[in-house]
């Protein structure tokens, strides 16, 4: 049985791992075919308060390690904002502070002139816009040709417990709509031309995974995809670990774009 994941840890036995435990986060960092995957394991992102944003610190300082020192980004939020479980990215995209336009007078009258270039987008679905991703993105590419794209999806799991539960970033890029068996263009250097980061939360886990999981065989084909449809399993408070994961993550690649400004400012200004 094939099954569908996003996540390096659950398929990646064999590479070569680094662990390490702090303030209550797992961090697990793995290195493979010239990629970097970086995993944050915490308890639980839906009631995971992190009021003295130690997460948050560990989270920015995994992701700057992964950016260019220098040079405009863009950041684009993949997904459907219609469908909750899939509408992290687009959520993270509308918290992260687009800084790409200030310039000049703007800059001056502001007090923002010293704020690296940030531009944010949001580029739909195929279903929505008749658009791939991928399209979109090499297009505002080629235009403003930034130092990097960080991608941000919802991702698929393996494991149950991990929904809403990990963070994963990586060097290596992403194919949207892989862990739920509806790949697309995939986004990444070679067919973007820049460097491209992938951040992700999991919030699905595929319906014949989960049941293989409670009965320890595979159930038929017609109770996990009737009439053909594979169907996906998510947990009963995605929409919180949507809300507060894509604050998370936002705040995280604000911060680690522009460390000079605080999560208060980040706040203000967004």
């Amino acid at each position: 049985m094939n099954f569908r994941t996003d996540l390096a840890l659950e398929c990646t036995e064999s590479a070569r791992q680094t662990r390490r435990v702090e303030n209550g986060c797992t961090v697990t960092r793995i290195e493979q075919d010239g990629n970097i995957y970086i995993t944050l394991e915490v308890k639980s992102i839906s009631d995971h308060i992190d009021a003295d944003n130690s997460l948050l610190k560990i989270y920015t300082e995994e992701l700057a390690s992964l950016l260019p020192k220098g040079g405009e980004v863009l950041a684009a939020g993949l997904g459907n904002r219609a469908v909750t479980p899939d509408a992290l990215g687009p959520l993270t995209a509308d918290h992260i502070l687009a800084t790409r336009h200030i310039r000049g007078e703007l800059a001056r009258v502001t007090g923002l002139g010293s704020l690296r270039p940030v531009s944010a987008v949001s580029p739909g679905v195929l279903g929505c816009t008749g658009l791939e991703a991928f399209e979109v993105l090499r297009a505002i590419v080629g235009a403003i040709k930034p130092a990097a794209v960080i991608a941000v999806d919802a991702l698929a799991a393996r494991d149950p417990a991990r929904l809403g539960c990990t963070v994963q970033l990586s060097s290596s890029g992403i194919s949207p709509g892989a862990g739920v068996g509806n790949s697309r263009p995939r986004i990444d250097r070679s067919t973007l031309g820049v460097p491209v980061i992938s951040i992700g939360i999991p919030t699905v886990v595929d319906a014949a995974t989960f049941a293989l999981d409670l009965s320890g065989s595979s159930a038929p084909a017609e109770k996990t995809a009737p009439r053909g449809a594979p169907m996906m399993v998510t947990p009963r408070e995605i929409d919180l670990i949507i809300e507060r994961g894509s604050h998370l993550l936002a705040m995280g690649i604000n911060r680690a774009l522009n460390p000079s400004f605080s999560v208060e400012d980040f706040e203000q200004l967004t």
